[in-house]
């Protein structure tokens, strides 16, 4: 098992920046591809980022590209997502997942439970 929970949302203006966390416990975080995924109210979960356990293989949402970068701290079992540039589109709740490899679909095996990001116009 490996429990995830997310951390760094928060209200910022549109054109600033957040930095998400995903704090990982329980088995080994390094031997699982980490991914980021969004829910908009409304909306149905998507994609943002993912990011194979090495840390060379990286996908992005097009929305995204350019704008947020994943990256991973595989000794201290933590993931992360720098999110600049945000535009009130970006609002939702941002959960990470860890999974085998990185897809960009929602086959992952484990979730956390999500933190707010909400951007104001």
């Amino acid at each position: 098992q490996v429990q995830l929970v997310e951390s760094g949302g928060g209200l910022v203006q549109a054109g600033g920046s957040l930095r998400l966390s995903c704090a990982a416990s329980g088995r080994t975080f390094g031997g699982y591809a980490m991914g980021w995924f969004r829910q908009a109210p409304g909306k149905e979960r998507e994609f943002v980022a993912t990011i194979s356990w090495r840390g060379d293989i990286t996908y992005y949402a097009n929305s995204v590209k350019g704008r947020f970068t994943i990256s991973r701290d595989n000794a201290k079992n933590t993931g992360y997502l720098q999110m600049n540039s945000l535009k009130p589109e970006d609002t939702a709740v941002y959960y990470c997942a860890a999974g085998i490899t990185p897809t960009m679909t929602s086959r992952y095996d484990y979730w956390g439970q999500g933190t707010q990001v909400t951007v104001s116009s």
